[in-house]
């Protein structure tokens, strides 16, 4: 991975998204551009249920959905709470900025944009553990190594 470092922002909402939001605004922020990486946390909606009596049973929850982005269908595999961008340069902030409070302008409840430093740059040992030495950079640092299958990589938002 290259030593520059990319400025990134992260976007909370006071509330889960629902599926229907949380692809409004991940299409408004793909529309802005200068996105080098994205990750979408929130609380896990498994396919099954993992525990309890009902184990092994398929989860009917309501928003894991298929939403799409951009021009690829993608499978919400959590509740959208919070979403990570890494970004080209500064300059993009202020539009991403006025995409979020376009997309929560009348949705009854606030959601903010802060700027720090929210996902890993360099790899992690559960990256190397995981993808090898000579790993995608763009899945670099996002690594859940309880995960069975790898990141969504979601095409054009880079």
């Amino acid at each position: 991975m290259t030593d520059a470092i990319y400025p990134q922002v992260r976007i909370v909402s006071t509330r889960f998204l629902k599926p229907e939001t949380a692809e409004q605004l991940l299409n408004r922020l793909i529309q802005v551009g200068g996105i080098r990486r994205m990750s979408i946390n929130g609380p896990n909606l498994p396919a099954t249920v993992p525990y309890g009596p009902a184990r092994g049973q398929p989860n009917p929850h309501p928003d894991r959905k298929v939403i799409r982005v951009g021009d690829q269908d993608v499978q919400l595999q959590v509740q959208v709470g919070t979403i990570i961008l890494e970004l080209e340069d500064d300059s993009y902030i202020p539009g991403i900025e006025e995409a979020v409070d376009e997309v929560f302008a009348d949705k009854g409840f606030s959601c903010t944009v802060q700027q720090g430093r929210y996902m890993k740059t360099k790899p992690t040992v559960s990256d190397y553990a995981r993808y090898g030495p000579d790993a995608d950079e763009k899945i670099l640092g996002l690594v859940d190594p309880g995960k069975k299958g790898g990141p969504t990589i979601i095409q054009g938002t880079r």
